[in-house]
């Protein structure tokens, strides 16, 4: 299971963070970033129609690789898991959630701030995690001080990155891949404005250390 959120981190260098309010737009705001570049997305379950969106990008978007974020209980893991959901977020992690998840063998990317979060995690078998939220957890600096005594732990920082300060964070050794929401922010998605979606998404894939 490591090894396959492992392919899933590398295969691009950032991960669309979708919050989805209409399920219109679901598909054709998928089609954009995975023809931009960005196949790996993940769908927070923030919002009603959050579940319905994953199935339909899973059916309609050839090439996505549709993951379920704010995974947080039993019941969101289970609701994931029941719309086929390729790979899960966590912004945390519990015991009981970590198990059930193992249990399932569907591969998570469970959110860590410390290194004790991330030593439990480790005693479970996990050493790919998402550094959440990055930017007021220290961002780049916090990052840099896991390296030394934990560099077994490959990270997805979230929250507050952005294209300013993307490639900072995609330059260190133990950063495989960033999670962001740039490039489909409300305003574009509400305008429905995909072939911006899909400039920016170019751009985004075209991000590397």
């Amino acid at each position: 299971m490591t090894a396959l959120i492992k392919d899933i981190m590398y295969t691009s260098p950032v991960i669309p963070v979708m919050v989805i309010n209409k399920l219109e737009h679901a598909v054709p705001l998928a089609r954009a970033l995975v023809e931009g570049g960005l196949k790996v997305l993940e769908i927070t379950m923030r919002t009603p129609i959050a579940l319905e969106a994953i199935k339909a990008i899973k059916a309609n978007v050839p090439g996505a690789i549709v993951g379920a974020g704010t995974v947080i209980s039993l019941e969101t893991l289970q609701q994931a898991l029941d719309v086929g959901s390729e790979f899960l977020v966590s912004p945390g992690v519990t015991e009981t959630l970590i198990d059930a998840v193992l249990d399932s063998g569907v591969p998570i990317l469970p959110g860590v701030i410390t290194p004790s979060e991330a030593m439990r995690l480790m005693e479970k078998g996990i050493t790919e995690m998402k550094f959440f939220p990055a930017e007021a957890a220290g961002g780049v600096p916090m990052l840099k001080s896991f390296a030394g005594p934990l560099p077994q732990i490959t990270f997805c920082p979230t929250g507050g990155v952005n294209p300013k300060n993307a490639l900072e964070y995609l330059s260190l050794k133990n950063v495989a891949c960033v999670g962001g929401s740039w490039m489909a922010p409300a305003e574009l998605v509400d305008a429905e404005d995909w072939d911006e979606i899909k400039r920016r998404a170019t751009e985004a894939a075209g991000l590397s250390s």
